[in-house]
């Protein structure tokens, strides 16, 4: 889990909505639409990123279409310290935290 997260998050552009997206499902679950208002993200950006999260197996989703909501998996869950870590080493988690 720590090399998909570094991947993920730490050696990518789109890292920092990454770990917003992941730290925003932390609190609740949404759905593509209520992530993009409340990240205040294009909504076809943060459909991209749910994509790739999901694909590899960081989210999971429960309903259809736009009505999808999207869940931190329990592996993603029980390594939230994991992406903490890695949101300090690149300082990405300033500004987030």
């Amino acid at each position: 889990m720590r090399q998909l997260l570094w991947w993920l998050v730490g050696g990518t552009r789109g890292g920092r909505n990454r770990l917003r997206i992941i730290r925003a499902l932390h609190e609740r679950p949404m759905n593509t639409n209520q992530l993009s208002n409340e990240l205040d993200l294009n909504y076809k950006t943060v459909q991209h990123h749910l994509e790739m999260l999901t694909e590899n197996e960081v989210l999971t989703t429960s309903g259809e279409e736009y009505g999808k909501l999207f869940f931190l998996t329990p592996a993603m869950d029980d390594n939230l310290d994991l992406l903490d870590d890695i949101a300090e080493q690149t300082e990405l988690g300033d500004e987030d935290a």
